[in-house]
């Protein structure tokens, strides 16, 4: 499948990429991919929107697109101060919750059973405190990225929440010593919480508990060996069955409560929030469809465009939004494994992968920025290389071959 020049076409062209993980980050790729559009089409008029779906980078793409950053301290989720960002714009605040209990700040050792079931969420309390504080009525999660499966529990404590034992004494709000929590005093919670609203940008359908919960989907990459899974799930059970207790209603099984190791089930449960698709909401929250509105062509990218990527993550997100005002996306991936008939579905008029220009992917993750750049001109020219794609799979592999794109 080969590209339409957009240098013969009219209307500006949006690069609109996600982070490349472990090369770029979204803004760097989004300026790459500019570079070598404009280079090609010097008159071109090109605007740079990298986004997010929720995940890490979300509270970056917010602060490009003109909101305020706003820095506090919290506590970590191993109990360590560390200093968080969010975004705030007028009423709205948004946090990703990974600044406050992500896997980042575990230490060098990284993610370990241990770590699995002491890791809290307090911190994302504390940043929604400060957001009240400063006025938010209605606070957006972004909840990619967790280190914690405590079901929300440090941040109810951080709102004001309390979580007792069967002797009345407090618990400390982590995975392992949820289950013995026996009461939920829900009294205590700011008043706030009642007059404002919350929306959690997830993009995954898991429930609490179970096979598909939390700590059995999630859990592994969170450094929980099997055992500990155990664990998990069923201190979360224990959890659900305290929460149900004091709200009246029971959402454990409800789809997306499961994300973020169950900081979705707690806000969904206790605080009444929506769960909604993370690239939909932060394309409604950057008026994406005021930017796309009669461009030649959106171009989005991600590190691997992949079966998660057609669940409707960032860029295949985007090329939904820019369809829907007769816009065409092409793709930009450092590794390509969807079909071209999977991509045509998804809104992708083609998919280009920047190992067709690096076939090593050591050097490819690099150099990512530089053949990102090469990229963009390439789609200026409506040309890319004739690389064989069985490595791949790209949507190119069944059109003629093509010029190599110049840099």
């Amino acid at each position: 499948m080969s590209t339409p020049s957009v240098l013969r076409a009219t209307g500006h062209v949006v690069v609109a990429p996600d982070k490349f993980k472990g090369s770029a980050t979204a803004a760097c790729a989004a300026a790459a991919v500019a570079r070598g559009l404009r280079s090609a089409a010097p008159n071109l008029t090109v605007v740079e929107f990298p986004i997010a779906d929720g995940g890490e980078g979300t509270v970056e793409v917010m602060i490009r697109q003109g909101y305020t950053a706003v820095t506090c301290p919290v506590t970590g989720p191993l109990q360590q101060t560390l200093t968080a960002t969010y975004a705030l714009r007028g009423d709205t605040a948004v946090i990703e919750m990974a600044s406050a209990a992500g896997l980042s700040h575990l230490g060098h050792h990284g993610p370990t059973p241990t770590t699995a079931r002491t890791a809290s969420t307090r911190g994302v309390g504390q940043l929604m405190v400060d957001a009240l504080d400063r006025g938010a009525q209605r606070i957006v999660l972004g909840v990619g990225g967790s280190a914690s499966t405590d079901g929300g529990a440090g941040a109810l404590s951080a709102l004001g929440a309390r979580i007792l034992d069967a002797d009345g004494d407090p618990l400390y709000p982590c995975g392992q010593d949820l289950a013995a929590a026996d009461v939920l005093d829900v009294d205590s919670l700011d008043p706030r919480l009642r007059d404002i609203e919350v929306i959690v940008a997830c993009d995954v359908d898991n429930p609490l508990t179970g096979r598909h919960g939390a700590a059995a989907v999630y859990g592994p990459q969170k450094g929980a060996d099997p055992h500990t899974v155990a664990r998990l799930d069923h201190a979360l059970g224990r959890w659900a069955d305290v929460v149900e207790q004091a709200v009246g209603r029971d959402v454990r099984d409800r789809p997306g409560v499961g994300a973020a190791g169950g900081l979705a089930f707690a806000m969904a449960a206790i605080l009444g929030a929506r769960l909604t698709s993370g690239i939909d909401l932060l394309l409604e929250l950057t008026s994406f469809s005021e930017v796309v509105r009669g461009a030649a062509c959106v171009v989005v990218g991600e590190g691997s465009l992949d079966g998660q990527s057609l669940r409707g993550k960032g860029p295949v997100g985007v090329a939904r939004a820019a369809r829907q005002v007769g816009v065409p996306a092409v793709a930009v991936a450092g590794r390509c494994v969807v079909t071209a008939d999977d991509a045509r579905a998804a809104g992708l008029d083609a998919v280009y992968t920047l190992t067709d220009l690096e076939p090593d992917e050591s050097r490819c993750m690099a150099n990512a920025e530089s053949l990102l750049e090469q990229a963009g001109a390439g789609i200026a020219h409506g040309r890319w290389s004739s690389r064989p794609a069985r490595r791949l799979g790209t949507i190119g592999a069944d059109a003629a071959p093509a010029p190599t794109p110049t840099p």
